[in-house]
């Protein structure tokens, strides 16, 4: 199972907000174990957003998409979505009543047009109510690729993921990842001679080799994380295929180490 990012907003490629969800969906699902491959951002344009889809699913089996689900026009992701698939947009009534009840909440009585746009779904799709907003999740599945739109709010976004991780991403994957991270001690407590990212992995050697588990050294301003990850169809079975790898570098390095602990 290959998995991408599309990020869809032009505020992204213009660097008006970060985004902070593809990093969060990032780091779940490889905690689902799923592998992660590709990640993209594209703006609001329904040519380069379809483009990018079509890409997408050429090379990976699920597409998970935030952003483009609001109510204005330059918000295409369904459309696009829909249309790679040969679907229409229909009428939804339950996310009609969840729309219309969430803009009671606010004050607002009477709908425009472009708000009951966000009732139209695509053909088929399994729609997810949004807990903590407007725009529902949606799941798209045909043969063997998948596309999961999320809102672009994180708040929206997280709540969806996690209501679609419980429903459909968890059934992808036989097995899961776990990554324990060695912390080297910084360049105020020893020379970078010793503790850089070059030197490090000198000592490491063949071990930065391994397979299953990996492990991989990364510069950090404060000094080298090392992270070793293994996967396994449990978390402890992960964590047994870590222990001698990790005990071993706990050897090599010794007082070099500030700390170890289980990525969270």
């Amino acid at each position: 199972m290959v998995a991408e990012i599309i990020s869809v907003g032009t505020e992204l490629l213009l660097g008006n907000i970060v985004n902070t969800n593809a990093q969060y969906i990032a780091k779940e699902m490889a905690k689902l174990g799923i592998d992660l491959y590709y990640q993209s951002v594209v703006g609001d344009n329904e040519e380069r957003l379809s483009n990018v889809l079509r890409t997408a699913l050429e090379r990976s089996d699920l597409i998970i998409t935030t952003g483009g689900l609001g109510p204005t026009k330059d918000d295409l992701t369904k459309e696009v979505a829909a249309s790679y698939f040969g679907k229409q947009l229909i009428f939804d009534k339950k996310t009609y009543q969840h729309v219309k009840k969430r803009l009671e909440s606010y004050g607002i009585t009477q709908m425009t047009e472009s708000q009951k746009k966000q009732a139209m779904m695509p053909e088929g799709a399994l729609v997810i109510t949004n807990p903590a907003g407007l725009a529902p999740g949606i799941i798209m599945a045909q043969g063997n690729k998948a596309v999961i739109m999320l809102p672009g709010p994180p708040k929206e976004m997280k709540a969806l993921f996690e209501e679609c991780s419980r429903l459909y991403i968890r059934r992808l994957s036989d097995h899961v990842f776990v990554s324990i991270n060695i912390k080297v001690k910084g360049p105020d407590e020893l020379p970078l001679s010793v503790i850089g990212e070059a030197p490090i992995a000198d000592q490491l050697g063949d071990i930065l080799d391994n397979e299953n588990p990996t492990v991989a050294t990364y510069a950090k301003e404060d000094g080298v994380l090392i992270r070793v990850t293994a996967s396994g169809k449990t978390r402890e079975e992960a964590l047994v295929l870590m222990k001698p790898v990790v005990t071993k570098i706990a050897e090599i390095l010794a007082d070099k180490i500030a700390w170890v602990k289980e990525d969270a």
